[in-house]
């Protein structure tokens, strides 16, 4: 057979979806991070602030996902079509994403000790100058979040995981700064250091259930998590409202985030080619790479079909 007759039957599993904006957007955060947290960890020193000094180390901590994030982005592309990869880097956003979400329970442990040792050791602070760089710093983590917000598509459930993670390391970021704000007026105005140390392990709670709901997610489509029911209920509908079709054997999983495979074993009287099933189940979008099965049943059919082709 000749190579060009082979290379018809052949197809692309290149599934990663266009991320050069969100790549983009994640480089001018990175860059308004590092000048930030530069500028909070002088400020810190200078000033006393254990605040706001942990909120500059903390933001260092997010600029090391945000280069998991760019990294993540660049290798994606580089080597989507590398032989190596049986179906192609779709899932390197994810694995990315999830090594965010790591980060991100590191940052909540650190945030409870650090949120000890404040209550332990109270320092005096220089409210005023503290308080304004908190601000600004709480103003950059707002543009950024604005900048990484991830407009998916709720219908689908599509989201960029990748994308996804830095923009919780962003709120996160700015979580802290509101906290770090909240801490300072209190230790202005009524003298209540120790609220350094509560907004610290409020901040440590809230941090801990992003980072939970981000490794669930990531996990499910690294490990080739179950599919929700409504797809594969989706899938089994569109095979077996033609002739006398029954699925006996069903796999899908995650390529990437928006791209789905299945292989799919089914049983007929009317046997047709597969290109015929995948036809059939042409209105679910998400499905990138079907495998299908078709196995004659013997016997005498179990209804008449009139257009079939035996």
């Amino acid at each position: 057979m000749h190579i060009h007759h082979l290379e018809e039957w052949q197809h692309s599993h290149d599934f990663l979806v266009d991320r050069h904006s969100a790549e983009r957007k994640t480089q001018i955060v990175t860059a308004l991070t590092l000048v930030t947290m530069i500028g909070e960890i002088v400020a810190g020193t200078i000033f006393g602030s254990m605040a706001l000094l942990a909120d500059g180390w903390h933001m260092a901590t997010h600029l090391a996902a945000f280069g998991i994030t760019l990294f993540a982005y660049q290798y994606a592309r580089s080597h989507a079509n590398n032989p190596r990869y049986t179906f192609g880097t779709g899932k390197v956003s994810t694995l990315g994403g999830f090594a965010s979400a790591v980060a991100l329970a590191v940052v909540a442990c650190v945030m409870v000790v650090e949120s000890i040792g404040r209550l332990l050791q109270p320092e005096a602070i220089q409210f005023n100058e503290a308080i304004i760089v908190a601000v600004i710093g709480l103003v950059v983590n707002l543009v950024s979040a604005l900048l990484l917000e991830d407009h998916h598509d709720h219908t689908h459930e599509h989201h960029d995981h990748n994308l996804r993670a830095a923009y919780f390391h962003v709120l996160a970021d700015a979580l802290t700064s509101i906290l770090a704000i909240l801490a300072l007026f209190a230790g202005k105005f009524l003298g209540w250091i120790w609220m350094d140390a509560a907004m610290g392990a409020i901040g440590a709670m809230v941090i801990s259930k992003w980072s939970y709901n981000l490794l669930r997610e990531t996990s499910a489509v690294l490990l080739d998590g179950a599919i929700d029911k409504k797809t594969k209920l989706d899938i089994i509908h569109q095979i077996e409202q033609d002739a006398d079709n029954r699925v006996v054997d069903l796999h899908v999983w995650y390529l990437s985030e928006d791209h789905l495979a299945a292989t799919i074993s089914l049983v007929t009287h009317y046997p047709q080619k597969p290109e015929y099933y995948k036809t059939l189940l042409a209105p679910i979008s998400a499905l990138s790479h079907v495998l299908v099965e078709v196995n004659p049943c013997k016997g005498e059919p179990c209804m008449e079909v009139a257009s079939s082709k035996p």
